[in-house]
């Protein structure tokens, strides 16, 4: 099941702790992926560590115009996109009142303008072969808020009420477009949390633990497989009972 052999998969933030072990789940099941980011070296190393003929294409997501062209850079290497991963995302955290007006753009483009870019420019292509799998990845703080995170849970809170509309426009083509919440994932950056930090938030966790970026990885090849093609505009919560939703 859950066979992904002869698919093509666009990943951004794909050099990150969880972008990572999503290309890592899809590529283990057979599909060939082009791996974007905002660090060009980081990339290429490692595109090089996942071997294989998957390929490398940098990309500024706070620039329009780079956004404009991962898509269509991707077309010309694989011929087609089967599955499109947003997952990159950026944080700019302060309280309401104290954050500044840069602070709120840069995390509405990153995370929301150029989500809908990617989405819209894969459509197209996705539409003609009337098949497709769009997969955001958003957040628990979408969901429930959290303080000094205004701007990152109204972004991530955004790309949810986007998904649900695009699934309803692009059903009838074969498409689905669904999302996958974390809770908290231990990741490099998490590791550098002292340890009374940690217990802090595991304790907020029923399952007494953070997830691993495997758990994220395994949800995005799920919803990517030909096997959840029934299901979309939905958003699957990874939180370990973290936050309970209907």
């Amino acid at each position: 099941m859950f066979d992904l052999t002869g698919m093509t998969a666009l990943v951004t933030g794909a050099s990150g702790g969880i972008g990572q072990a999503i290309c890592g789940a899809l590529a283990g099941q057979g599909a060939r992926l082009a791996v974007s980011g905002s660090n060009a070296d980081k990339l290429a190393a490692y595109r090089d560590m996942l071997g294989g003929d998957h390929i490398a294409i940098p990309c500024d997501l706070s620039d329009a115009g780079s956004v404009e062209a991962l898509i269509p850079s991707a077309l010309a290497a694989f011929g087609k996109i089967d599955i499109l991963i947003n997952n990159a995302g950026i944080t700019r955290d302060n309280l309401t009142m104290r954050m500044k007006d840069e602070e709120w753009a840069d995390v509405i483009r990153v995370n929301l303008e150029s989500n809908f870019r990617l989405c819209r420019a894969a459509a197209r292509p996705m539409m003609k072969a009337r098949f497709g799998r769009i997969i955001s990845v958003t957040s628990v703080v979408g969901a429930t808020g959290n303080p000094g995170q205004a701007n990152y849970a109204a972004s991530k809170a955004g790309v949810t009420g986007m998904s649900k509309a695009l699934a309803q426009e692009l059903a009838s083509r074969g498409i689905t477009v669904n999302c996958i919440a974390p809770g908290f994932i231990a990741t490099p950056m998490t590791a550098v949390l002292a340890d009374a930090q940690k217990e802090a938030l595991n304790a907020r966790i029923p399952m007494g633990r953070m997830g691993d970026g495997g758990d994220i990885g395994a949800a995005a090849a799920y919803l990517a497989s030909r096997e959840a093609g029934y299901i979309t505009g939905q958003t699957l919560h990874v939180n370990g009972g973290m936050a309970m939703m209907s």
